[in-house]
């Protein structure tokens, strides 16, 4: 059994003005809601049940759902209209919703990538690790590090300075750029000590210090985060030729 997990509770402010009047979920690109487009990559790898976190215009995005009849999935809604909990929060919020005892692959709905996340469960399942974050050579302003064995050593903001260590090794470690897609061993949810709203790449750098936290480095031809307008435009173009 697979669980899967969409997080689109965020407020898409790095968005507007297409967020003035709908959720992020429901920004469309090349004619389809980026909710869709997630479900149906998910629906494709043959999920057996879809948890999807709502907040902002949360109405919208469970009436969305409803007209398209969950697009012939079992999706539950995880609800945090009284509030947003962040990604660590909201994981942990969805618990009680997914398949007891199976993994759950989570995906950000503003996440556009061409990705095979059949290799990713693949590994993930062969490492035996508690958690497989998909990872890029790409630039950006936080880094994640992995070590010569793929472990998550530690975290860093290139703008700040800012720098949280999670094993000793992280100075000869390799930075990588996190694409909002990871998969979790159900055991995670007992190691989860933190209460109300929290981000869960805080939750992975305390547990990488005795767990098995790995990346899975994605190579795949195509990545966007289109949590901005002018990716969303570029993005557009792409997938108009593709489709």
């Amino acid at each position: 059994m697979l669980n899967a997990m969409i997080f689109a509770a965020g407020l898409g402010s790095r968005l507007k003005p297409y967020t003035n009047n709908k959720p992020k979920a429901l920004v469309a690109l090349a004619g389809k809601t980026l909710l869709q487009r997630a479900i149906e990559k998910l629906k494709s790898l043959g999920v057996d049940r879809i948890v999807i976190n709502v907040h902002h215009f949360a109405d919208l995005i469970e009436d969305f759902l409803k007209e398209n009849h969950n697009f012939g999935v079992d999706i539950r809604v995880s609800d945090e209209r009284g509030e947003l909990l962040e990604t660590g929060g909201g994981l942990k919020k969805a618990r009680e919703l997914f398949i007891p005892n199976a993994p759950v692959l989570i995906y950000n709905v503003d996440i556009l990538s061409s990705i095979d996340l059949n290799e990713l469960i693949q590994q993930h399942e062969s490492s035996n690790a508690l958690v497989s974050m998909v990872m890029r050579n790409r630039e950006s302003s936080r880094y994640l590090y992995f070590n010569q064995d793929k472990q998550l050593t530690g975290w860093k903001n290139c703008k700040t300075g800012e720098t949280k260590v999670a094993r000793p090794d992280m100075e000869k470690s390799e930075p990588l750029a996190f694409s909002g897609i990871h998969m979790v061993n159900p055991k995670l949810f007992d190691l989860i000590v933190e209460e109300g709203k929290f981000s869960i790449i805080d939750l992975y750098l305390r547990l990488a210090k005795t767990e098995k936290m790995i990346a899975f480095e994605d190579q795949s031809e195509l990545w966007f985060d289109l949590g901005k307008p002018a990716q969303l435009l570029k993005a557009e173009g792409i997938v108009k030729n593709l489709e």
